[in-house]
Order: C-alpha cells, then structure tokens, then sequence
C-alpha cells in the first residue's frame, strides 16, 4: 500500500471506531435492532492489502469496539472471522473479478455487491449475537436480532458507500 491509502485507511479505521461507538451504539431500535456500521472497514479494505494486516486491525476495531461497549470480546471474535472468510465471500459474490484484483466496490454490479455486503454482514452479526446471547433457549432472539439488525445494518452500509463513492 502507499502512503496515501495507508493514511485514507488509519482515517477510516478512527472515523468508524468513533461513529460507531459514540453514536451508533446508543441506537436500539425496538430493543434488537442495531446498527454496525464499523465493519465498513472490513468490507472496503484494499484487496491488495496484507492480509494479516487486515485480520490485526479488524481485531483491533473490535476489540476497541469492546471495550467502549463493554461487551467482552464479541465484536472482536465476529471482525475477525470476517475478515479471514473475507476472500472466500469476494471470489463467491465477484467471480474471476476478484482472481485477478480488478474489483472496485463502487464499479460492480449493485446485485454482486448486495450479495457481498449481505453476507459479510449476516455472518458477522450471527456470530457476533451467538456469542453474545449463548444460548439455544433463545434462538428467536438470536435470528430475530441477527436478521433485523442485519438489513438495518446493509441499507446504512449501502447509503454509506453511495454517499461516499467517488463519481468519476
């Protein structure tokens, strides 16, 4: 990476940690509807990036989102997880695309990038409230958290990446 986008990057890793934890995490809609947008940066890492480098700082913005939410390592654990599935999910949703790295996020197809952002989103938040509730007695809670505040959390994801997209 050059330095322009290791720059871009440590600002969107501090613009998102911050959002999330001192907006975002005071949103509990109906009482199971929440959203993350931090996981973001998991989602628009440059795919020439490293990729324990990647699975560093996702830990790191989880653990910090942890530690802000006083959740005890959820966030961490799930970031993580998506992260490392990261290029499985990118060569499933993107194709041949993505074996030779000529993804752009805001250039695809808005259907591939759904199926993307979906199904980062949806693993992370299933782990993240397997984890946090940890119980199958409460199974409904668990899908209808993970389900809720997972379309909660990719249409804000979405808006995001529109509204930040550069038009060329």
């Amino acid at each position: 990476m050059q330095n322009k986008e290791i720059f871009i990057n440590l600002v969107r890793f501090f613009a998102l940690l911050f959002l999330q934890v001192l907006l975002l995490n005071k949103i509990n809609f109906l009482g199971y509807i929440n959203p993350y947008l931090y996981i973001v940066f998991i989602l628009i890492f440059p795919l020439s990036g490293n990729k324990a480098l990647l699975i560093f700082l996702s830990f790191l913005l989880g653990l910090f989102v942890d530690i802000f939410s006083d959740s005890g390592g959820v966030h961490a654990a799930a970031s993580v997880l998506i992260a490392y599935v990261r290029p499985l999910f990118l060569k499933f949703a993107f194709g041949v695309s993505y074996e030779y790295n000529m993804v752009k996020l805001n250039k695809t197809p808005l259907s591939e990038r759904l199926v993307y952002i979906s199904m980062m989103v949806f693993l992370h938040h299933i782990v993240l409230f397997s984890l946090e509730i940890f119980s199958f007695s409460h199974i409904l809670i668990l899908l209808k958290s993970t389900l809720f505040s997972g379309i909660f959390s990719i249409v804000l994801i979405l808006c995001t990446l529109m509204l930040f997209s550069r038009k060329n």
